[in-house]
C-alpha cells in the first residue's frame, strides 16, 4: 500500500470512529460536543474542526496539525486565550483549513504516548451522571466487573474539574504522567471532572470499546447505588488476576483493542 493510499484509510477509519460516537441513540454527544483525532505520520495528526458534528464528520470537519506547533504549549506556564486560539490556527497544515478545536492540544499530547494511534473525547449522559457528583473519583478509580478491565484497564484517569482550554490540557499531562509512574501503563480512559470521557488505543475499535463499556459502567455504578446496598467492588488481587489472564490478552487481541 501506497503511503497516500495508507493516510487515506486511516482518515477513512477516523470518520467510522467519529461516527459511531456521534450516534444520537447512545447519548455520547450532541450537537457539536467531543472531538476525535489519530496521528497522520511526518509530525502531523487530524483532529476534529472546532464545531463539527461527530455523527454527520466529512473530510471538510478534519483539520491536520503539527505536533511541534501545540505541545510547546503544555509547558506555558499562562497564555491569554487569543494567543492560544493564535497558536491552534499556525498548528494547521494547511492555512484554508477549518479552526481546530481547542481540545486539539491535549489530543497532540496523547497521541504521544506509546501505542496510543487514536483519541476520542465524547460526554456521555451516563458517565457524567457520576462525574458530576462526589462518587466520580470512586468511579475511575474501582471495578465492578471482568469486561471494564479487559476494554477500560485497571483504572481510569481522574482529572478534577478544570476550565476547557490550555489549563485543562496542562491538568491531563500533569494526571496521566502520574498515572503512568503509578501504573507502568498509558490509560485506556481519562474522566473528566464535571465534564466528560476520552479514550484512547491503537486502534478505532479500542477507543469505541473502552467508551462503550465505560458507559455500561456508569450504568452499572448508578444502578447498584440505587438498591441502597453498598456496591462490591472486585478486590486489587481480583483485578491484576483479570487484567494478566492470557486469555483475555486473546480476547483483546480478537477485539482489536
Amino acid at each position: 500500500m501506497s503511503k497516500a493510499a495508507g493516510l487515506a484509510e486511516l482518515k477513512t477509519r477516523l470518520l467510522g470512529l467519529s461516527h459511531q460516537l456521534g450516534q444520537e441513540e447512545r447519548d455520547l454527544a450532541i450537537l457539536g460536543e467531543g472531538n476525535t483525532s489519530a496521528r497522520a505520520g511526518d509530525g502531523t495528526f487530524w483532529v476534529k474542526a472546532s464545531g463539527s458534528n461527530l455523527g454527520s464528520l466529512t473530510d471538510a470537519g478534519l483539520t491536520e496539525c503539527r505536533f511541534d506547533g501545540l505541545l510547546p504549549l503544555l509547558k506555558v506556564r499562562s497564555l491569554p486565550d487569543a494567543a492560544v486560539d493564535e497558536a491552534l490556527l499556525a498548528a494547521r497544515v494547511e492555512a484554508s483549513a477549518r479552526k481546530p478545536s481547542v481540545e486539539a492540544i491535549f489530543h497532540a499530547y496523547l497521541l504521544t504516548l506509546p501505542g496510543v494511534n487514536f483519541v476520542g473525547h465524547t460526554h456521555p449522559i451516563a458517565v457524567n451522571a457520576l462525574l458530576c457528583t462526589r462518587h466520580g473519583r470512586t468511579f475511575a478509580k474501582r471495578r465492578l466487573f471482568p469486561d471494564e478491565i479487559v476494554c477500560c484497564g485497571v483504572e481510569s484517569v481522574f482529572v478534577p474539574y478544570t476550565d476547557p482550554g490550555l489549563k485543562l490540557s496542562q491538568a491531563i499531562k500533569h494526571a496521566v504522567e502520574g498515572y503512568i509512574k503509578r501504573v507502568q501503563r498509558a490509560p485506556r480512559v481519562i474522566l473528566l471532572e464535571n465534564h466528560g470521557l476520552i479514550a484512547l488505543g491503537g486502534t478505532p475499535e479500542a477507543v469505541l470499546a473502552a467508551t462503550l463499556m465505560a458507559v455500561k459502567a456508569a450504568r452499572i455504578f448508578v444502578g447498584a447505588a440505587s438498591t441502597g446496598a453498598a456496591l462490591r467492588f472486585l478486590t486489587p488481587a481480583q483485578v491484576v488476576r483479570i487484567a494478566g489472564r492470557p486469555d483475555e490478552h486473546y480476547r483483546q487481541k480478537a477485539l482489536g483493542l
